[in-house]
């Protein structure tokens, strides 16, 4: 069965599953977003980095820490990387379009300094951009997948993951999910509706290793799945991850991952 080795873990409330409060709800009061804290990476590649981008590399950094495994230990083609999101990537356009295009339209002639500048930033505006820079820095020339939704996509991620293991396509597998909020929380406060409060921020990546028949599909709700959104808040994609890391925490040898997305439910189980 395909194992977890680790799973590195930010969120709104802290860093790993010590600083998820007894009741998110509670300990968020009126926020309707939760923000993370912005990791201090150094280096002159991550001065234009945004911020979900940064919160992609300190994720893996504190996976590989969890799983007690040197960067040495994931470089190269033996390494997947399968990233999964709903919202990451929207902070980055919403930077882009409204806070660029304003500054364009000033200049007559041609591009404005700042207008030159935001064009620096479009490559940030796709979703790709968070595993192209967790893949930079850490080295990884493997397999490479990118899903696009909330927690059941995760759960998929998971099993792409695992595919990959067992078809001895990799050795190793990161699933990396992040999630963020604030730059657009007016465009979620219009969809609140679909996403119940608070949203956390987030950032989780896990370390998955070995193979063997999968035991994946469509799922129901779980008590774990429970305790995710009570401790953790709405954390979307990153929501299986943080399950993962509870039942890691709890000691749990084996379990069964569950994630919803618009009506939809999928479940994994896997080693931990």
């Amino acid at each position: 069965m395909t194992r977890v080795l680790g799973v590195g873990l930010l969120t709104g409330w802290g860093a790993g599953v010590a600083a998820l409060p007894e009741d998110a709800r509670r300990a968020a009061g009126e926020r309707r977003v939760v923000t993370a804290a912005t990791p201090p990476l150094a280096g002159e590649r991550f001065r234009r980095a945004t911020r979900e981008c940064l919160l992609g590399v300190a994720a893996v950094e504190a996976a590989l820490r969890e799983s007690g495994l040197d960067r040495a230990a994931i470089a190269g083609p033996r390494t997947a990387l399968v990233y999964v999101t709903a919202a990451a990537y929207g902070a980055s356009n919403h930077g882009f379009i409204v806070a660029g295009a304003p500054r364009a339209a000033k200049s007559e002639g041609g591009l404005s300094g700042d207008a030159r500048g935001s064009a620096l930033y479009f490559p940030y505006t796709a979703p790709s951009a968070v595993p192209a820079e967790v893949a930079i820095e850490y080295g990884l020339t493997g397999g490479y997948v990118i899903l696009v939704g909330g927690a059941a996509a995760a759960v998929d991620a998971l099993w792409q993951a695992g595919t990959l293991l067992t078809a001895g396509r990799a050795d190793t597998a990161l699933v990396l999910a992040v999630e963020t909020f604030e730059e657009c929380a007016a465009l979620w406060a219009r969809g609140r509706w679909t996403t119940p409060r608070p949203l956390v921020e987030a950032a989780a990546c896990a370390v998955l290793r070995g193979g063997g028949e999968l035991e994946y599909g469509p799922g129901d709700a779980s008590t774990l799945e429970t305790l995710v959104a009570r401790r953790a808040g709405e954390t979307l994609a990153c929501g299986p991850l943080v399950g993962l890391a509870l039942a890691r925490a709890a000691g749990a040898p084996r379990v069964r991952v569950t994630g919803r997305w618009r009506g939809r439910c999928a479940q994994i189980a896997l080693a931990t």
